[in-house]
């Protein structure tokens, strides 16, 4: 079954879709164990493994980096890889060559955010075999001109154009659009508006799915949090007491302990020993 028609079949059978981010193997190798549908190697890339404080800093070579990591450890998911700001802006060709790395890279589908300007590439990509996952609502890598990273969908009048968006995607291919930061009527008025899936970001239990970032969702990020994300393990403050205890055992030579040392051949004399070790 193409990934179209599964992803609309969840959504038909009202099963909910889970994504969440991953950027390095050792991550990715933990998720394909998980029970997640799909791994999203975003440009949020930029700021959790980074330190830059908005995703415009990413671009088409580094999440290629991350993807390729990503894939070696869990091939078994489905990987979709965001087009970072200003690479599907350039033209249809330069957009389409930067399709092809990261396709070739390993990712299984590409995500978009917005559509106006987009439509022909979107298009495009559809016609040419690619997944595309539309990306409505809050647009990250559109941030400055929205004011700031704020709610959308406050009016009705912005209702109307993430609906409105939500339906041309659909239209232009997309097997399933990705809805950030608006209010959770605004949520199940898109997933009512089209047939494929919408996974929310912020945006309500009535989307078809829920995707957070793996970092904000295990604690690893201590100095930002959006209201929409629920912290399942406060991973920070786990790694600094591992970190501390360890710490602590080498200054009162509690490690390493005779069990994590090598011991010398079995034939070795000891007068040969302290040679070698002098």
């Amino acid at each position: 079954m193409s990934i179209l028609k599964s992803f609309k079949k969840l959504k038909a059978e009202k099963k909910k879709i889970v994504v969440v981010t991953s950027y390095d193997y050792w991550s990715a190798k933990i998720l394909s164990e998980t029970e997640v549908d799909g791994i999203l190697v975003g440009d949020c890339s930029s700021m959790v493994m980074h330190g830059f404080d908005t995703t415009l800093n990413s671009d088409v070579e580094t999440i290629a980096m991350h993807l390729r990591a990503v894939v070696k450890g869990a091939n078994n998911k489905f990987i979709i890889a965001a087009l970072p700001f200003m690479a599907n802006r350039k033209g249809l060709e330069k957009a389409m060559d930067n399709v092809e790395i990261l396709m070739k890279a390993g990712a299984k589908a590409v995500k978009i955010e917005g559509v106006d300007g987009n439509e022909k590439l979107i298009a495009h990509l559809t016609q040419s075999g690619i997944p595309v996952v539309g990306h409505i609502g809050l647009t990250p890598s559109h941030h400055q001109a929205l004011g700031g990273f704020k709610v959308q969908g406050k009016t009705e009048e912005e209702e109307a154009k993430i609906v409105a968006d939500a339906i041309r995607m659909q239209e232009l291919g997309c097997f399933s659009v990705v809805l950030e930061a608006v209010p959770s009527h605004v949520g199940a008025a898109v997933r009512d508006a089209i047939e494929i899936p919408v996974i929310g970001v912020g945006a309500g239990l009535e989307c078809d799915g829920q995707a957070l970032v793996l970092h904000d969702m295990l604690g690893f990020c201590t100095d930002f949090k959006p209201k929409f994300v629920r912290t399942y393990m406060y991973g920070a403050e786990l790694i600094k007491e591992a970190v501390n205890a360890f710490a602590s055992d080498v200054r009162t030579e509690q490690f390493p302990a005779e069990k994590e040392c090598y011991a010398p051949a079995k034939n070795t004399a000891p007068e040969k020993k302290l040679r070698i070790a002098a």
